[in-house]
This record gives structure tokens, C-alpha cells and sequence, in this order.
């Protein structure tokens, strides 16, 4: 079995630069059947990553045309990676307490080498981690609000 990063990731992922449009960033995911594609600067080093989620909610919701604005205006700049030799159970423990359902993994000189996602877990990794991976990533982080809303007789 898999243990470590480099074992799992999808290696040489699509990667755009900051400038790069949205409407071409889609059209990378929809040529490498993915949802996130890493952003990085001119040294291959990540900087951002922007997900299917950070288009639509970000720029399509808001009545803004894909085609007039580049990745670095939606792009989530939190970047959590893990490099190649982090171990199996580390990385299912990052993606869990930062609620990502897809991973940018570093090489040695912080060059984006690859990425996971949770589907390259389910078919390397142990079933009850994946479960549980898929549980914690998939929780409700605005539950108290929404019970607020709902307990006033809703």
C-alpha cells in the first residue's frame, strides 16, 4: 500500500499562473477531469490553488464574467501543501483539519510535484480513513447558524 505523497499524488498536475483567465482556468479543469488547479509563480511555486467552488461562488454568482477576470481575483491564497515524503496518515490528518478535499503536494525545492484528492485516497488508502476523511471534510462549518435559523420554528 501507498504510504507516502509521492505515492499517491496525481504527479505534474495543470497548474495556471495568477494572471491566467477564468474561463481558461475552467477550461484546464474540464481537459484534466478536475477540480482545483494550483496556482504558482515563475519559479513553479504554489501560491494559491482555485477550485470549480471559487468560480462559481466568487465570480459567476456575483454577475462577473469569467472571461474578464484572472485567477489571482478568486484564487484562495491559504495554500495548506504537503511534500512528497509526508506519510499517508499525515496527509489525510491535514486535509481533515483544514476541510480541503484536494491537496497541492511540494517537491523538495517547494515546485508543485503534484496533487491529491480525495479519490486518489479511496483508491490507495485504508476504507475506515477515507471514511472518516470524507465525514470531516464534508461537516457543516456554518452549523450553528444554521440551527439558529432553524429553531425559531422553521
Amino acid at each position: 500500500m501507498p504510504t507516502r505523497a509521492r505515492d499517491l499524488m496525481t504527479p505534474d498536475p495543470a497548474c495556471c499562473t495568477a494572471s491566467t483567465p477564468l474561463d481558461e482556468v475552467a477550461k484546464l479543469m474540464v481537459q484534466n477531469n478536475c477540480g482545483e488547479i494550483p496556482v504558482v509563480d515563475t519559479a513553479d511555486r504554489v501560491i494559491g490553488v482555485v477550485t470549480d467552488r471559487d468560480i462559481v461562488v466568487r465570480v459567476v454568482a456575483e454577475s462577473k464574467n469569467p472571461m474578464a477576470h484572472a485567477a489571482e481575483e478568486c484564487m484562495s491564497r491559504s495554500v495548506v501543501a504537503v511534500d512528497e515524503e509526508t506519510p499517508l496518515e499525515d496527509i489525510i490528518a491535514t486535509m481533515e483539519k483544514h476541510q480541503i478535499r484536494r491537496v497541492p503536494v511540494v517537491a523538495a525545492d517547494g515546485c508543485c510535484a503534484g496533487i491529491i484528492s480525495q479519490a486518489d485516497l479511496a483508491r490507495s488508502g485504508p476504507e475506515h480513513d477515507v471514511a472518516e476523511l470524507v465525514r470531516e471534510v464534508s461537516q457543516d462549518t456554518r452549523r450553528a447558524s444554521h440551527r439558529s435559523f432553524t429553531s425559531k420554528g422553521r
